[in-house]
């Protein structure tokens, strides 16, 4: 991957950045798609971990009031509290394309991190982070089977639109995410109104 990358993507371009900022991680992506933005880091561990029978992936998905320009309305919470349901389904919509792409002997401990640095409210980020996160691991050097690209298509009008902005999802029918390699389809979820 070059320093910068930009894709054409929905109503504008998803730009993904080579980042420094996370000097110890071993691959990190600052992402952005019009004012949101976010950054996906990935930590692969140096050795197998011992005693274990599965791939100790660990997928995190971190909302800030700040990225929405809101403060916390409480003068006594002063930290972050549990990942909302919303976080949780967003880390494991990254987890489950990326998962599949890794060795079935793998045991290294893998983590990613995304963390919205910046929402819009008009570009949602969890089609960013799957495709930060993914970018993140090919930084890596982790044996992963990449890349993965991820996309929203809608239903508007009896046209299908996709990556809609948040404004356009309201009028669609239809929600489908799509993740997948250049030959492989490695998710799709779904949810829509009766679609004629």
């Amino acid at each position: 991957m070059t320093d910068r990358v930009t894709l054409p993507f929905g109503d504008g371009s998803l730009e993904l950045k080579r980042d420094n900022m996370a000097k110890f991680a071993s691959g990190s992506v600052l992402a952005s798609w019009g004012g949101t933005g976010l950054l996906a880091t990935a930590v692969i561990g140096k050795q197998p971990r011992e005693g274990v029978d599965f791939f100790p992936l660990m997928v995190d998905y971190e909302e800030r009031l700040y990225a929405a320009g809101k403060i916390s309305g409480s003068r006594f919470i002063k930290r972050e509290g549990r990942p909302s349901d919303r976080a949780i389904l967003t880390a494991r919509l990254v987890d489950r394309p990326i998962r599949p792409l890794f060795p079935k002997e793998f045991r290294n401990d893998v983590q990613v991190i995304i963390t919205v640095l910046s929402y819009d409210s008009e570009h949602q980020p969890d089609i960013i982070a799957i495709n930060a996160a993914s970018a993140a691991l090919m930084l890596s050097g982790a044996p992963f089977a990449g890349p993965v690209g991820a996309a929203r298509v809608g239903l508007i009008d009896g046209a299908l639109v996709v990556n809609p902005s948040d404004s356009q999802m309201e009028k669609s029918s239809l929600n489908i995410v799509v993740a997948g390699t250049a030959d492989k389809v490695m998710m799709l979820e779904a949810g829509a109104s009766e679609v004629p």
